[in-house]
């Protein structure tokens, strides 16, 4: 049986995985809205790959991302998370992740979920992009810059515009799928 092709960036198993089971896939769960606007958060300057080695500890040591729990996160349990060899041992990423879960708590009082709120910067419903080669992937809109200027203003951090192009293509706002790739059609 012949391998489905892909997108370029997709080919180690757990990369494989991701992208055949959830990247660009339109999501509107709360928690795993909060896992991904974390987990973009911790990818800075890192490789996905690198990230999605370590998701379960991620689950495991940030209580399955319950941003009421993060969001009381005492600097006893920071420590703990800093001390900790499963995460990435990065003192403003892990200080940024219980701003942003307090900021996360904020915006779904607001507008009721956090869902509604992501998904109305692309008016409820997914960008369908058409792009051929990698190399035209855009890594920042202006769709993002508009969510990264608002998500800062409202206490966010780690969310620049790249940040947040790539919480847009992981939760589906975006599909950013080559044309060439099976799940393009898939998520038309």
């Amino acid at each position: 049986m012949t391998e489905p092709t892909r997108c370029a960036w997709a080919k180690k198993p757990l990369d494989i995985i991701y992208h055949d089971t959830e990247w660009g896939v339109p999501l509107k769960d709360e928690h795993k809205l909060f896992e991904f606007l974390i987990l973009e958060g911790v990818q800075a300057g890192l490789s996905w790959s690198t990230v999605l080695q370590r998701r379960d500890n991620y689950r495991r040591l940030y209580d399955n991302f319950d941003p009421h729990l993060v969001a009381n996160y005492t600097p006893s349990k920071i420590e703990a998370l800093l001390a900790n060899p499963k995460l990435i041992r990065n003192k403003l990423k892990i200080n940024a992740s219980v701003k942003n879960a307090n900021a996360f708590l904020q915006v779904q009082e607001e507008f009721s979920s956090f869902s509604n709120y992501l998904w109305s910067f692309v008016n409820n419903n997914p960008v369908v992009n058409h792009w051929k080669t990698h190399e035209e992937v855009p890594n920042e809109t202006d769709t993002s810059v508009r969510l990264s200027r608002d998500l800062k203003k409202r206490g966010f951090s780690f969310v620049g515009p790249t940040i947040c192009y790539a919480l847009m293509q992981a939760t589906g706002l975006v599909n950013d799928h080559l044309t060439t790739c099976f799940r393009h059609a898939e998520l038309k």
